[in-house]
C-alpha cells in the first residue's frame, strides 16, 4: 500500500482484485466530461503487489509483491487500541462540557468519555481512520495530555472531512474540498456545535515556535491521510497566540499560501478570544460562524494596503524572521548562505562536479538542519543517485577501488538514514513538463514538509512551448512558476543548468561560465536569487565555487569564490586554500 501511494495512487481501500481510481499522470492535463471519470485500473494482486495501466494516457506500471520486491525496511507496526465499552457519561463530564457550550449530543457523536490513567481521571478523545480506532488522546483535568503508546498518528475528526468531499460539488455540498485546522479536540467540538464538520486538529497540538526544519514529529498526522493533497481550501483557525501563529505559518506553508485562508477570532464587547472554544464560550454560534465565513487569504497576487504586511514588518524588526543557513562549509559560508524560499540556479562545463555540490549541500541540511528534499534528478538513475548520497553518508567509497569500501551493513544503515531526508520525483512513461515537477513537489510539502527542491538539470524538463512562445519567454515563465513555489512552501529550489557550448582558450582550457552562458537566455541571471558557478581545474585537482549573483548582498551572500578537493576516500567535497587563483569576473554579475 506503502509502495503504491508513493505514485500517487490511492483506492478507496487496498483488497485483492480490480479498482478503478483517477490517474495522477493525466488527472490534472486535462478536464474529463464526467466528474467521476476514473480512467485508471489498478489490480491489487494476491502475493501483495500492485499493477496499473491508464486507459486515458497509457501510464502504467507496477510495485511490490514478486514481480517488483524491493528491498526495504520493515513498515511501522502501530499499536491500536481496545475500543471501551460504552457507558453512561457521568453527570460531572457532561457539567464540564456544558461550562464550554458543548452538549451532550456532541459528546456522543465523537465517543468521548471518561476513564483513568494510572490513578488519574482523564477524559478521552478517541481517534479514528476509516472508521476504525487508531488512537486515543487523554487530557486531566490539570490540561496535561498523553495518548496511547505507539499509536498510529492521523488528524482528529478527520473521517468527517473524508465523507464531507465525497459531496463536493452536490446539491448540499461544498464548493470546494475544504478543510479547517483548529489546535484541539476542544476547538473541533466547538466548530461541530455550530454546524462546521469539516475540521480537524494535530493530536500533538501547537509547536512553541516555527519549526524552519522537520525534527518536529507532530506533522507526521499530515501523512496518514493522502488524499489531503487534494484540498481547494484551507482554513486555518488555530489560536491567536505564539504557537498557533507557528503552526498556522507551518500549515500554510506544506499546503501552499495560495490555498490557505486565516481566521481572526472576535474581541468584541471588550472580550478578546484567541480559539474556536473560547469564541463559542463567549460570543455564541453566529460570532464562530461569521468569524470562519470572513477568513482572510493569505496573500499571494493582487493590490494590498500597508496593515496586510505591519504584522510581517513588526516581526522582522523584532528580529523574528527565518535567516539564513549554514551550507556546512565555514569558508562558502563567508559569500553563500541558505535562505529559505529562494531560487538558486547552479551552472558549470558538465563533468565538473555542479551534482556533486549540489548533493553535498543536500547532505548537510539534512544533517545539521533536518531538512527534507524532493530530487527530480533524471540524468542518472534513482539507483544511481542514491548510490552517491549513501557515500556521503558512511564516508565510503560504494565501489570497489583502492580505499576501503562500505559494507552491505552500513549500505543499509545509510539507506535508512537518507529515507528521512530524501524523496524522489520520477516519471517513468513520459518528460515532465514543470508544473508536474512542482505539483509533485507540492505533495512532498504536505506530506512529508519538505524545505528544498533539486530540479538536476533543468535540460530534462519538457521544453514544449506554446505556439508563439519564445525559448526566453519559455524560460521567463519556467523561471517564475519556481519562485512563486518557493514562497508560497516556504521552499528553496536548486536548478542546475548547463552552460552553451563554451569556445576552448587558446591553451586548450574551458573558461568558467556566467549566468548568461546558460542555454536560453539573460533571464537566469536576472531572476535567480543566487547564481553559482561550479568549475574544476583539472591540472591543480580543485572545483572552484564562484557566486555569480546574490540578491540580498550582505544577507545570505556576495560574490567571491571558493574551492573544494574531493576526498576520494570519504567521498565529500573538503574546503582548501585556492591554488593557480583567477580573479572572479565580476563583469556579469548584479
Amino acid at each position: 500500500m506503502e509502495d503504491l501511494r508513493t505514485t500517487g495512487i490511492v483506492l478507496r481501500h487496498y483488497g485483492v482484485g480490480n479498482h478503478k481510481t483517477k490517474c495522477p499522470e493525466c488527472k490534472n492535463k486535462r478536464k474529463p466530461k464526467n466528474k467521476n471519470d476514473k480512467p485508471l485500473s489498478v489490480t491489487i494482486e494476491p502475493d501483495g503487489g500492485a499493477v496499473w495501466n491508464c486507459h486515458n494516457c497509457g501510464w502504467g506500471g507496477g510495485v511490490a509483491g514478486e514481480r517488483f520486491k524491493q528491498d526495504r525496511p520493515p513498515p511501522i507496526e502501530y499499536r491500536r487500541p481496545k475500543a471501551v465499552k460504552k457507558t453512561p457519561t457521568p453527570d460531572k463530564m457532561l457539567a464540564w462540557f456544558e461550562k464550554r457550550k458543548i452538549s451532550k449530543a456532541t459528546i456522543e457523536t465523537f465517543g468521548i468519555y471518561r476513564t483513568t490513567r494510572g490513578q488519574t481521571p482523564v477524559v478521552a478523545f478517541p481517534y479514528f481512520k476509516d472508521g476504525t480506532l487508531v488512537n486515543v488522546k487523554y487530557r486531566t483535568g490539570k490540561k496535561q495530555f498523553t495518548q496511547e503508546p505507539k499509536a498510529e498518528r492521523t488528524l482528529f475528526n478527520i473521517d468527517a472531512v473524508k465523507k464531507a468531499w465525497e459531496f463536493v460539488d452536490g446539491p448540499d455540498g461544498d464548493p470546494a474540498k475544504t478543510i479547517i485546522f483548529v489546535e484541539g479536540e476542544m476547538d473541533v467540538l466547538a466548530m461541530y456545535e455550530c454546524g462546521l464538520k469539516h475540521v480537524v486538529s494535530l493530536p500533538d497540538g501547537a509547536p512553541e515556535k516555527a519549526a524552519h526544519n522537520n525534527e518536529d514529529k507532530r506533522f507526521r498526522a499530515l501523512r496518514a491521510s493522502e488524499w489531503l493533497d487534494d484540498a481547494e481550501k484551507v482554513v486555518i483557525a488555530v489560536d491567536t497566540d505564539g504557537p498557533g501563529n507557528a503552526l498556522a505559518l507551518e500549515l500554510a506553508q506544506r499546503f501552499g499560501k495560495d490555498r490557505c485562508w486565516r481566521v481572526q477570532w472576535p474581541d468584541q464587547n471588550d472580550c478578546p478570544t484567541k480559539d474556536a472554544n473560547e469564541a463559542l464560550i463567549h460570543h455564541g454560534k453566529k460570532a464562530v460562524i461569521e468569524s470562519i465565513a470572513a477568513a482572510i487569504p493569505y496573500p499571494i497576487d493582487g493590490l494590498y494596503q500597508i496593515e496586510d504586511y505591519a504584522s510581517e514588518v513588526l516581526e522582522i524588526f523584532r528580529g523574528n524572521v527565518q535567516q539564513p543557513l549554514s551550507t556546512g562549509f565555514p569558508i562558502l559560508d563567508s559569500i553563500y548562505k541558505i535562505m529559505p524560499g529562494t531560487f538558486h540556479l547552479i551552472t558549470g562545463v558538465p563533468g565538473h562536479g555542479k551534482s556533486i555540490f549540489v548533493d553535498q549541500i543536500a547532505v548537510n541540511l539534512a544533517r545539521n538542519e533536518n531538512w527534507r528534499f524532493a530530487v527530480f534528478s533524471p540524468e542518472h538513475s534513482v539507483a544511481n543517485h542514491i548510490r552517491r548520497l549513501t557515500e556521503k553518508i558512511v564516508k565510503k567509497p560504494f565501489d570497489v577501488g583502492p580505499t576501503v569500501r562500505m559494507t552491505e551493513e552500513e549500505l543499509r544503515l545509510a539507506m535508512q538514514e537518507l529515507s528521512k531526508y530524501f524523496f524522489f520525483l520520477e516519471s517513468r512513461e513520459i518528460v515532465p513538463t514543470i508544473d508536474w515537477i512542482l505539483m509533485k513537489a507540492r505533495a512532498a510539502c504536505v506530506r512529508h514538509g519538505i524545505k528544498g527542491l533539486i530540479i538536476d538539470p533543468y535540460n530534462e524538463i519538457d521544453a514544449t512551448r506554446k505556439a508563439g512562445k519564445r525559448e526566453d519567454e519559455h524560460i521567463r515563465d519556467l523561471i517564475s512558476a519556481c519562485k512563486q513555489f518557493c514562497r508560497r512552501h516556504n521552499v528553496t529550489i536548486w536548478m542546475v543548468a548547463h552552460p552553451a557550448k563554451l569556445r576552448r582558450s587558446d591553451d586548450g582550457t574551458l573558461p568558467k561560465p556566467t549566468l548568461y552562458d546558460v542555454s536560453g537566455g539573460a533571464h537566469w541571471n536576472n531572476m535567480a536569487d543566487v547564481g553559482l558557478t561550479v568549475h574544476r581545474d583539472f591540472e591543480s585537482g580543485q572545483t572552484v565555487v564562484l557566486t555569480r549573483k546574490v540578491r540580498e548582498q550582505g544577507l545570505y551572500g556576495s560574490i567571491g569564490d571558493c574551492a573544494f578537493r574531493f576526498n576520494v576516500a570519504t567521498r565529500e567535497l573538503e574546503e582548501t586554500e585556492i591554488e593557480h587563483r583567477q580573479p572572479p569576473d565580476f563583469s556579469m554579475s548584479e
